[in-house]
């Protein structure tokens, strides 16, 4: 990043008051699960010196630092807010804030239950490849995948082009639905390959509160939160927080539509 080393006003000495732009990471920051481009780093940086910037992704915080970090700049480092599973893992100018974790609220019965279901659904799905990790445990939820996280990207790609046609993750999330009608869990699809389950209240929008928590800390009260994503459809996992009344919400078609629109935005 060609800013990293800059120095950034304290967050309420920022010239545009009182707002900060929040980012979806997967075909918002970045291409699905690929690195974000020196130009949206410098975009950043250049966007930072006026208002507060973060992201909020469902991905944890390994993943997340390795598409918008570098082996000798930590992620946290890059931007005011942090917010790892929906802000479940969340990091304030580089420092942890509380977590929340999905196993303690579910109970490891109903986990269970559940990932024994999806296996067994999984095992019956026919799509053209199947990889490795169809259920990934975070802390905050579990991430859903019919091909595998393994895939490569040009497996994901064909996948997705299959599931737009087929609807495998939409069939999978109305089957659970159905089987678990009462563990209050929210089901959102999102990238290419996947889905996320998460307590209902636990999406995107969660990561809002430590926004709030923020006059608090340094008196700053954020009127005015951007927020930039691509999955914003019902069923999105951009949806909620990107209908939100505190929200003023993009719809992006990835990185380069969103560089375009805080340039517009901004005057950058």
């Amino acid at each position: 990043m060609a800013q990293a080393g800059s120095v950034y006003p304290p967050l309420e000495d920022r010239p545009v008051k009182e707002t900060i732009c929040l980012f979806d990471v997967d075909e918002t920051l970045t291409p699905a699960r690929r690195a974000a481009s020196p130009q949206m780093l410098q975009l950043l940086s250049a966007l930072r010196h006026k208002c507060a910037i973060g992201y909020v992704g469902g991905s944890d915080l390994i993943k997340q630092q390795e598409q918008l970090g570098t082996p000798a700049i930590n992620v946290t480092s890059l931007f005011d807010f942090c917010f790892a599973e929906n802000g479940l893992t969340a990091f304030r100018l580089g420092q942890p804030l509380a977590s929340a974790s999905f196993i303690g609220w579910l109970g490891e019965d109903k986990y269970k239950q559940m990932v024994n279901f999806c296996l067994r659904y999984i095992s019956e799905i026919d799509c053209p490849v199947k990889r490795g990790t169809f259920v990934e445990f975070r802390n905050g939820m579990i991430n859903i995948s019919p091909i595998g996280r393994n895939a490569t990207v040009q497996e994901r790609q064909d996948f997705n082009k299959f599931d737009e046609e087929h609807k495998i993750r939409e069939k999978f999330v109305a089957a659970l639905k159905e089987k678990f009608p009462d563990f209050g869990l929210t089901f959102s699809i999102g990238g290419q390959i996947s889905f996320d389950v998460f307590p209902t209240g636990w999406d995107k929008t969660y990561c809002l509160q430590h926004l709030e928590h923020e006059k608090e800390i340094s008196g700053v009260n954020y009127k005015t939160i951007h927020f930039f994503g691509d999955k914003t459809h019902k069923g999105g996992n951009d949806y909620e927080i990107y209908e939100d009344s505190r929200t003023v919400g993009h719809a992006v078609s990835g990185p380069e539509d969103t560089m375009k629109a805080v340039r517009e935005l901004f005057a950058l």
